[in-house]
């Protein structure tokens, strides 16, 4: 059984910075693929970024690209995402998967249905 548990979300001004942690129980990050999801109120679930075990690629949605980064420490068996350059686009709930089957590199991690477990998630609010 993994779990995941994110945190660091909060509300921040348009132009301002988080970076949301997500760490893991029950598997290491070195040995499957995680990505970082959103859903913001009234929209669809959307992929925001994934890596891969070894942390040699890195994904990311469009929309984020350039303003956000992923790094992982894996004494702490914790993934981060730093986000930069907030807008109100970013807002929504921000949750981390992993993928235990080696699926979800084969399309980037841009699709929910390979992951395996996801964490609760942690708000993230941009105020303009």
């Amino acid at each position: 059984q993994v779990q995941l548990v994110e945190s660091g979300g909060g509300l921040v001004q348009a132009g301002g910075s988080l970076r949301l942690s997500c760490t893991a129980s029950g598997r290491s990050f070195s040995t499957v693929f995680m990505g970082w999801w959103r859903k913001a109120p009234g929209k669809e679930r959307e992929f925001v970024a994934s890596m891969d075990r070894r942390n040699t690629s890195q994904y990311w949605a469009d929309s984020v690209k350039g303003r956000f980064t992923i790094s992982r420490d894996d004494a702490k068996n914790t993934v981060y995402l730093q986000m930069n350059r907030l807008t109100t686009e970013d807002t929504g709930v921000y949750r981390c998967a992993v993928d235990l089957n080696d699926r979800a590199k084969w399309f980037r991690g841009a699709n929910a249905e390979h992951y395996d477990y996801w964490g609760q998630g942690t708000r993230v609010s941009v105020s303009s």
